[in-house]
This record gives structure tokens, sequence and C-alpha cells, in this order.
């Protein structure tokens, strides 16, 4: 299993579709997931630190967990199919439970849990960002530092 970096969320654009981007924690593969804006959100309150005033479901499902004696160790992003990514929580009791992996990144950052990855899977999906896209990478995580869970809304 590699272990992955949340780089954050973004809005794939003419679409409007968000997508969670993964990077490969020691290597050079990106893993982009698209997700719905719902998900978007939590997981960009989650990085912005955002402490809503009673708790959204992601963070509602962490304090059960801590409720119950038990916490979220790893998240593993266990394989695509037809362009839908399956995933487990592995709990410290050693339970797993799948989900959605959009979920379980929104969990894995509130949790500060570990995602990973199999080799498999990276060498599947994953994609290679030329060099000259680390200038890329920095504006990405610049519009990170100024994006707010509002932009993930939809419209009526």
């Amino acid at each position: 299993m590699k272990p992955l970096d949340v780089l954050g969320v973004r809005v794939e654009m003419p679409t409007n579709t968000p997508i969670v981007l993964l990077r490969e924690r020691d290597g050079v593969r990106h893993l982009p997931i698209w997700i719905g804006a719902a998900e978007a959100t939590a997981i960009a309150y989650a990085q912005q630190g955002v402490v809503p005033p009673r708790p959204l479901t992601h963070d509602l499902l962490i304090d059960v967990l801590e409720a119950l004696g038990d916490t979220l160790e790893r998240v593993r992003i266990e394989r695509i199919e037809d362009g839908v990514y399956f995933a487990n929580l592995v709990l410290h009791s050693g339970l797993e439970i799948d989900s959605r992996a959009s979920d379980a990144i929104a969990l894995a950052i509130r949790s500060g849990a570990e995602v990973v990855a199999p080799e498999g899977l990276l060498e599947a999906a994953g994609i290679l960002l030329p060099e000259e896209t680390d200038d890329e990478v920095e504006k990405f995580k610049e519009f990170l530092d100024h994006v707010s869970p509002e932009d993930f809304e939809s419209t009526p």
C-alpha cells in the first residue's frame, strides 16, 4: 500500500464537477477522484479547519466511533470500477467498513487517519503531471487557501 496525501478539492471546468486530488507521498503520481458537491464541501471544511456549531455527518461519525471506544486508523482506496472508486475504513479495532472514497477521505482528514492505495490502482488510475506543472500544483494550493465551502454548493 502506498500512502497518499490529500492535496485538496477543486472544481473542474467547464463541467463544474468537484474533484479531490491525492498525491503519492513518496512518488510523482496523482490520483484525481471526481466527487459530489456535498463531499467536496465536507473535505474543504475539514482542510480549512471549519468547526460548525453542530456536528455535520462526517463529524458525527467520528464522534460515534470515539464514543464506542474506536478510531479510524486508515482509509484504503481499494479499486476503481466503471469510474467509481471504492474504499474501506479500517478501524483500530480491526473492523473494516465499505465506504465511498469521497466519504472516506472526508473522515480521514477529520481524524488524521492515513490514506493509502495499492500500487495497482496507482498504476491504473494515477496520472503523472509533467515537471513544469509544479507551478500548477502551487497555484492549486493557493486556490485551496482561498476557496470557501460555499464555492461547491450547487445553484438552483
